[in-house]
């Protein structure tokens, strides 16, 4: 790989574009969790309907990051690949506009699921390849969360919002496909792609068993090999399993606290997008904070403390009745949490196999979460809201977050950095 390819500047530009293009996914992503309490009185959706747009959204985005991160691995096209998503999630939104009914919203979104779903796999083997190691985790959390959490967490419920009570929530949708567009130019004209590596094999971090040769193969039968392969690591299947419970209670936060807080605590809309908001800035906040942590005290102890703490959301949501100023405190903390989505979706993933097999992983990984937890979740949470009020989902997102909290204790630290203080090499960890 080139030294200007690897400069300092070149990595902060690729990191920081990647951030803000996934930053605008999630803007679009989200855009309908946060636009919901005006679309859903208006195509006249019950809860159940809700939780089937979300999770038929998540499924689809699934099968997405399992197809176009295998692709890009055999190909090797990244950018290319980048900039046709994301021109198409952009179009996408002008769609999810246009619905009239539940069916035609249901449509819209299968087809941005289809769109985005590869977008965080490529992305995250671009920053795998050209991002010094020892920055490893750093970068790849702020590519991961700090422009997914600054717009499409912060920005969007607020902008959204202002939109939808100023000209319609149709108009608000058709505005967030502009950013898009302008997104894959930049990434077209100014981004390299990465070099295509084959690399021989190596051990495999916290796996006891010797090297083998990992699957290559082009077919389905090579792919379901290399997933079979990383299963074998502890801390892959530990992740996967981590991924699908917090991705649930993450996607139950998005479709349904707006709902809860208008229409169980009697927020109006403009201050339950603030507080949705501030899930945004707390998030932003533990891109940097969360994932740097990591890089300098382990991946294990962070990832064993944030589900425990992400608890005083969904309580302080249902039983916290002092100042709205306390509330906005309980969201901030609450949504520390978040910070750990990058690791167990791809740093710790991206520590524990061949670089070749980068983007394959960071493919199970996210997918599993969604198919899993990103679908099923809500879907589940929906019916579970229409049989026993909005207060079910929130109690779902108790017991989501204690697994995952306790599945923690099971990983084996694989940051370089505090390997390396213990005189360990990450083949013998």
């Amino acid at each position: 790989m080139s030294s200007k390819r690897n400069s300092p500047g070149y990595q902060a530009w690729l990191v920081g574009l990647l951030s803000v293009n996934f930053g605008i996914v999630f803007f679009d992503r989200n855009s309908l969790n946060f636009l919901m309490p005006f679309v859903q009185p208006d195509l006249h959706l019950s809860n159940s309907q809700v939780g089937y747009v979300a999770g038929i959204f998540s499924f689809i985005w699934a099968i997405a990051a399992f197809g176009v991160s295998r692709v890009s691995d055999i190909v090797g096209n990244r950018k290319l690949l980048l900039v046709i998503a994301t021109a198409a999630f952009s179009a996408c939104s002008f769609l999810t506009g246009l619905a009239a009914t539940f069916a035609m919203l249901i449509g819209a979104r299968i087809l941005m699921g289809l769109a985005e779903g590869g977008v965080m796999p490529i992305s995250h083997a671009m920053v795998a390849s050209e991002v010094d190691p020892a920055k490893r985790g750093l970068a790849q959390g702020v590519a991961q969360n700090f422009g997914s959490n600054f717009f499409g967490s912060f920005v969007a419920p607020v902008v959204l919002t202002m939109l939808a009570q100023e000209y319609g929530w149709r108009e608000a949708f058709y505005i967030a496909g502009i950013p898009g567009l302008i997104c894959a130019a930049l990434i077209w004209f100014t981004l390299k792609e990465p070099e295509h590596e084959e690399t021989e094999p190596v051990p495999s971090v916290n796996s006891s068993a010797p090297p083998t040769p990992h699957a290559t193969g082009k077919g389905i039968g090579g792919y379901i090999a290399a997933i079979w392969e990383a299963l074998q690591i502890r801390n892959i299947w530990i992740c996967v399993v981590m991924g699908v419970v917090l991705v649930a209670y993450l996607v139950i936060t998005w479709a349904f606290m707006p709902l809860y807080l208008t229409q169980v605590r009697g927020y109006s809309a403009s201050d339950q997008s603030w507080l949705m908001g501030t899930l945004g800035i707390s998030a932003t906040l533990g891109s940097f904070l969360t994932a740097g942590l990591s890089d300098v005290i382990g991946r294990r102890p962070v990832m064993i403390a944030m589900p425990f703490i992400s608890l005083i959301l969904p309580l302080g949501a249902m039983y916290y009745t002092g100042p709205y100023a306390g509330m906005v405190a309980i969201f901030f903390v609450g949504w520390a949490l978040n910070g750990i989505f990058p690791l167990f979706m791809a740093t710790v993933p991206s520590e524990s196999v061949p670089p070749v097999m980068a983007a394959t992983v960071f493919g199970l990984c996210m997918g599993a979460c969604e198919i899993i937890g990103g679908a099923g979740g809500p879907a589940i949470a929906g019916v579970f809201a229409d049989a026993y009020g909005l207060q079910a989902p929130l109690w779902i997102m108790v017991g989501l977050t204690l697994v995952g909290g306790l599945f923690a204790f099971g990983l084996k630290e694989s940051a370089p950095r505090v390997l390396a203080k213990r005189g360990m090499t990450p083949a013998a960890a």
